[in-house]
């Protein structure tokens, strides 16, 4: 998949997407709303399930639960990883979130596994707000098209964010 300030193109198929308020970045830094450049891949995937069934999809699959949060705490030695916790003293994104846009969404490798303080966290592909409506420097989709893509991803794929 290609990703551009303008949309996405996956097997031959255009899609409208957001990205980072702060633009496409080739030098991503914690906080900054940009989306690394780059060849991503994408390593699993996760859903509410108590608002969807899982999607179609050869990505490993996590449902969310209520203490499921992701680190994006550059002194937080969990940083930029998945934890599940009633109480930490770092900062952290909430993934069983009250609004849509993590109802499906999908982990990227971008400073993951072995992530670097201040590098960026929580780059993942989700469920958009609206067209064009900027993400904290993930990429967003509408729901049929990101199902979809999740339906067509494979091992080899790779999301490549282009300026």
């Amino acid at each position: 998949m290609v990703v551009t300030r303008w949309g996405a193109r996956f097997l031959g198929r255009r899609f409208p997407c957001a990205i980072g308020r702060g633009g496409i970045t080739p030098a991503k830094r914690e906080g900054d709303g940009a989306t690394p450049a780059g060849a991503h891949r994408l390593v699993l995937g996760a859903w509410r399930a108590d608002r969807r069934t899982p999607p179609a999809t050869a990505l490993p699959l996590l449902a969310v639960g209520p203490h499921d949060i992701w680190s994006d705490d550059p002194r937080d030695p969990a940083y930029n990883h998945w934890q599940t916790r009633t109480e930490t003293p770092y900062s952290h994104e909430r993934l069983r979130r009250g609004d849509r846009l993590y109802d499906l969404f999908f982990v990227t490798d971008w400073n993951w596994p072995d992530a670097t303080p201040g590098q960026g966290s929580a780059i993942f592909v989700h469920l958009w707000r609206r067209p064009r409506f900027p993400t904290a420097g993930c990429i967003a989709f509408r729901a049929r098209d990101l199902d979809w893509i999740a339906a067509r991803w494979t091992g080899r794929s790779r999301l490549i964010v282009r300026a």
